[in-house]
């Protein structure tokens, strides 16, 4: 670094200096000025010694009004320092055609060159990756008698970036062998070599073995190791990297850094990395990550229940423009939910629904899995919802619908059926889900006429069937003494067009084999016409002819199994 700051100073100093002497003693306006603003005695004295005009007389002096003689006296060892300025500007430049010609002009004029000529060109050889010319340099130099330094190793170390790892380690064990000992440049480049092949081990070791012996990392080094851990999902070690640096320095590390902390920490849910990077990029560094990043975040303050850091995740989504959609609030949600707030989760979804931000049930689903524990929470959560109306909020569908799902999961029927009821008095209509969920009480209760009610009240509130309406009714009608409806209702579902799904074959195919109805075979060839394929459990359900009480227990539970899937 010093050769390097001095061998551009004397490069600018040099040019300053031949401009001043050229405008100095120039005929120009400025040295008439200067000679208008010359003391008289010094005129007097110049006028002396050129003597009478015309005489032939000499003058004493060389007359300053003449333009500047670029011709310098020959020079013998300051020949090779003039010399090794125009390489230093060669390398600064980068002309690698420059620099040989003046090689070749020293070696003409039988010029002595010493460790600072060779250093130049292996700066120069290092920094295109000249590994050839960088090696036949070194041995130029041993063979005229001069001693690589640590800047020639260091070069050498550089241009071999590119070749095999033997070549390094070749390098190396000439330092040690002449007993040259390592720089923070030359552990940079060693540890940069590693960073290039993703090798974070070897250059998480040699940043250990350089703090060992007492020597910094470079900032650019820092930075390489702490983006590289972060990239190799290791938050923890890229966290504890960099505020080691900050605290060991006085430098700072680049804002992307931290950026890269805080993403891997939100992408491997380290719960105490985010708490750390956030307000810290945030507040600290005024950085607004993108959209991604923010995701990133929500979700593991979902995953841990921070719904603090949520929310102000949600302030920064709307700071950025970012169109806030339904997968913004489901780890807000969550968050919630993780921590016994399911008022305020209850509030998130009818905010998202002023938002005109479509719910599903799979929003409501970190409700669904706190509350399903027992009916106690059950009850407490239906006692948010009368709190809520309470204070003149509207009640969405979807925070019922995950109660009465909840109570369906619990076996509770009755409970289930009741929250239904109670819509009426919140002034919320039922939607197709909520029937869905109900019906699939009505499968794990064996509950058929409660089935047909749930249907006839449907029909009233003008809330047409799908295909998951249908194929509930047919596994409800399958659960019943008779199962005649079950072939009125898939071949209902068949003239509205809808698509009837595999598990509804499989479930009609294993009744009538369990009741040796000959049905099942035209139930078989319909599946089969439909592009589905006989699973081996079916095949060996069909081939027993239904004596195994293994298929009679699926059959018993498949309305359980469908129900907890709600």
């Amino acid at each position: 670094m010093f050769v390097s700051c001095s061998k551009a100073a004397f490069s600018v100093a040099r040019k300053r200096v031949a401009t001043l002497q050229v405008a100095l003693y120039s005929n120009g306006p400025l040295s008439q000025r200067l000679q208008r603003h010359r003391p008289p005695q010094d005129r007097a004295k110049r006028r002396a010694g050129r003597g009478p005009a015309g005489s032939g007389v000499e003058p004493t002096s060389e007359v300053r009004s003449q333009p500047w003689s670029f011709k310098q006296p020959p020079m013998s060892s300051s020949g090779t320092v003039a010399l090794n300025m125009r390489l230093g500007r060669s390398v600064d430049m980068g002309h690698s055609l420059k620099l040989v010609a003046t090689l070749e002009e020293m070696k003409g004029l039988g010029l002595q060159p010493d460790i600072l000529t060779y250093n130049y060109a292996m700066e120069l050889f290092g920094r295109y990756g000249m590994e050839d010319e960088a090696w036949a340099m070194v041995d130029d130099m041993k063979a005229l008698g001069i001693t690589p330094d640590v800047e020639t190793y260091k070069f050498l170390l550089q241009a071999v970036r590119y070749a095999s790892h033997e070549a390094t380690w070749s390098v190396l064990k000439m330092m040690d062998e002449a007993g040259v000992e390592h720089t923070e440049g030359t552990y940079g480049l060693l540890i940069r070599r590693y960073l290039d092949d993703s090798n974070l081990e070897m250059a998480f070791k040699l940043l250990v073995e350089m703090e060992g012996r007492g020597l910094t990392p470079t900032l650019k080094t820092a930075e390489g190791v702490i983006t590289l851990a972060a990239r190799r999902r290791m938050p923890r070690l890229a966290l504890e990297l960099a505020e080691n640096f900050e605290a060991s320095s006085v430098r700072r590390l680049g804002m992307y850094v931290w950026v890269s902390c805080l993403l891997s920490s939100s992408e491997c849910l380290y719960k105490e990395g985010v708490l750390h990077l956030w307000p810290k990029v945030t507040n600290e560094l005024k950085v607004l990550p993108d959209e991604g990043c923010a995701i990133e975040v929500l979700h593991t303050a979902g995953r841990h229940g921070l719904p603090e850091l949520a929310m102000d995740v949600l302030r920064i989504l709307k700071a950025i423009g970012s169109d806030l959609r339904e997968y913004h609030f489901t780890p807000i949600i969550e968050a919630f939910c993780r921590t016994n707030r399911v008022k305020e989760a209850f509030s998130t979804l009818t905010l998202m629904r002023q938002n005109n931000i479509d719910l599903n049930t799979d929003t409501a689903h970190p409700i669904f899995e706190a509350i399903r524990v027992n009916t106690d929470a059950i009850d407490a959560a239906w006692d948010a919802l009368e709190a809520l109306h309470a204070e003149g909020q509207t009640i969405d569908i979807t925070t019922v619908n995950v109660v009465i799902q909840a109570s369906v999961a619990l076996g509770d029927l009755q409970r289930a059926f009741g929250t239904y009821q109670m819509c009426a008095e919140l002034g919320i209509k039922p939607t197709l889900d909520t029937y869905h969920f109900l019906l699939s009480g009505c499968i794990a209760a064996r509950h058929r006429e409660l089935g047909d009610r749930l249907i006839a009240e449907m029909k009233e509130a003008k809330i047409k069937p799908d295909a998951r309406t249908y194929e509930r009714l047919i596994v409800l009608c399958l659960t019943g003494e008779t199962y005649e409806d079950a072939f009125f209702y898939l071949e209902e579902m068949k003239a509205e067009n809808l698509y009837p799904p595999l598990s509804v074959y499989e479930a009609i195919i294993q009744r009538c084999v369990l009741e040796k109805d000959v049905r099942y075979a035209v139930a078989v060839r319909e599946l089969e016409e439909f592009g589905y394929t006989v699973s081996p459990a079916l095949r060996r359900v069909i081939s027993s002819g239904g004596a195994s009480n293994s298929t009679s227990e699926r059959r018993r539970g498949l309305g359980r199994e469908r129900s907890g899937k709600s």
